[in-house]
């Protein structure tokens, strides 16, 4: 054996228990250890914010617990740079006030990625207590957790390393009365059209929505209108990870808040999983609950959109 092998030193202490060597030899193994687990994004913080969130119950628009989303939404950001963007929408049951989130964290490249979700739940379900804890609430936590993370960034070093990030809050994805394209998506379709007017929308690099994606059972679909590099990009941060059983193993079109940004020739995503529970038979029931939410799904989002931003800002 070579004397001047640190290597073949430690393995030596490993394998044979040399006196006062094997506890130094666990403690590098163990700050490794600690190190590779620090890589991943924290799911369970992710779980924690939907835990809050959905505690207020259901929040559709008009409601006063819709009054406590916002509430909520304004004190978790309160010290980024956020932006509340409300507009009147005009629905099925008459003009209804409501207010997208904007949070913007600046990064060292030109350009912007949004990531979005929406955070209301459905008025057609008020006579039910349905809380949408995956259908808005594990990705309003999500984003929430995600803002954390940014933010820790920013405060380190000022600016992202990559493009800027900007996380959006959408109001009214749900339909108010029958979804259609009238009745539905009105936060998206507002603040598109906004941008698309003060000339925001050529400064987007990649629209990232995501939507039902807290599910203990993943299965995140290739959504047919989402933008085809956008997918190989997810896809290909996706297989850094071994994740890629949990993308694109089915081929679906959605209507969702991504197509407002498509219709206009952003390049957008859609990362939905409209397979929630037997048949689908969770969604818009009252059987939306927590207990359905994994923080391993999160954590798989989370990991999968941050290593996305970090291709995205190379390109």
């Amino acid at each position: 054996m070579c004397s001047a092998c640190p290597a073949l030193r430690l393995s030596r202490a490993f394998w044979l228990g040399e006196p006062g060597r094997l506890p130094v030899l666990a403690v590098i193994f163990f700050f490794f250890g600690l190190s590779a687990s620090a890589q991943h994004f924290n799911g369970a913080k992710a779980l924690d914010y939907t835990r809050e969130f959905v505690s207020i119950g259901p929040r559709w628009p008009t409601s006063p617990n819709h009054v406590k989303a916002e509430s909520f939404l304004r004190e978790h950001l309160k010290h980024d740079q956020i932006e509340e963007d409300t507009f009147m929408a005009n629905t099925p049951i008459g003009p209804v006030n409501m207010r997208n989130f904007i949070v913007r964290f600046p990064g060292k490249k030109d350009g912007v990625i949004v990531l979005a979700t929406h955070y209301e739940t459905n008025y057609w379900l008020k006579n039910l207590n349905f809380v949408g804890a995956n259908d808005g609430g594990a990705t309003t936590g999500l984003l929430l957790a995600l803002a954390d993370h940014f933010r820790e960034q920013v405060a380190r070093t000022k600016q992202l390393e990559g493009c800027s990030v900007w996380l959006v809050f959408f109001d009214g994805e749900e339909a108010i009365q029958s979804w259609s394209q009238s009745d539905s998506t009105y936060g998206s379709r507002h603040l598109a059209a906004k941008w698309g007017r003060d000339g925001t929308l050529q400064r987007i690099r990649a629209f990232i929505l995501a939507d039902m994606i807290g599910d203990k059972d993943l299965d995140i679909q290739h959504e047919t209108n989402s933008t085809d590099w956008l997918v190989s990009t997810v896809r290909q941060a996706a297989s850094k990870f071994g994740y890629a059983k949990y993308f694109f193993q089915r081929d679906e079109p959605v209507e969702d808040d991504h197509l407002a940004f498509v219709n206009r020739g952003v390049p957008s995503i859609d990362l939905i999983d409209l397979n929630y529970g037997p048949n689908n038979s969770y969604h818009h029931t009252a059987q939306d609950t927590l207990d359905k939410v994994s923080p391993r799904s999160l954590t798989i989002d989370g990991d999968v959109i941050l290593e996305t931003i970090r291709l995205v800002s190379q390109r």
